[in-house]
């Protein structure tokens, strides 16, 4: 009786494996891990679009893309997306635009230390830079290189006015 008994069990010894393999719990597991794939696919395709939107490309071609090609998609776009968002680019060129509408207004930037000057300041007042010079007879303020002053037509050096 011992050897049938024996005999039984060496009849199917996949057996334990195949019960595993066909039991609710493996089913379910794997029902659970594709459903979590595909939720995970539309989200990276819902991101992807709207990402490519907010960035100033075409929100639905990078869309499509990411829908045909689950999880590459995204990843090719990431590779390829703009580095910053349309706000934020069309902000930092007004932020430029008023800067340069500033400095070509009535201030300058200082050779020394960088900082605002106004154009007719004769010394920085942030490092104390001697950027311009008073003229000798009206004390506008000149270029250090210049010779003559603009304004009066005084030599700087000798301090006589050129005639005409």
């Amino acid at each position: 009786m011992s050897t049938l008994l024996f005999v039984q069990q060496d009849a199917d010894p996949f057996r334990i494996i195949t019960e595993f393999l066909q039991s609710p719990v493996l089913r379910i597991t794997v029902q659970l891990l594709v459903l979590l794939f595909i939720v995970v696919w539309v989200a990276l395709v819902y991101w992807t679009y709207t990402d490519a939107g907010r960035r100033g490309t075409s929100g639905i071609l990078w869309g499509i893309v990411a829908v045909i090609l689950p999880y590459l998609g995204t990843l090719i776009y990431l590779i390829v997306r703009p580095p910053e968002y349309l706000e934020e680019s069309r902000e930092r060129e007004l932020e430029l635009a008023v800067l340069e509408r500033e400095l070509r207004n009535n201030t300058l930037l200082c050779p020394n230390c960088r900082n605002l000057v106004e154009k007719d300041f004769l010394i920085c007042p942030v490092c104390n830079w001697e950027l311009k010079k008073p003229c000798v007879n009206c004390k506008r303020p000149i270029n250090m290189e210049w010779e003559t002053c603009p304004y009066c037509g005084t030599n700087q050096r000798s301090g006589k006015r050129i005639s005409w």
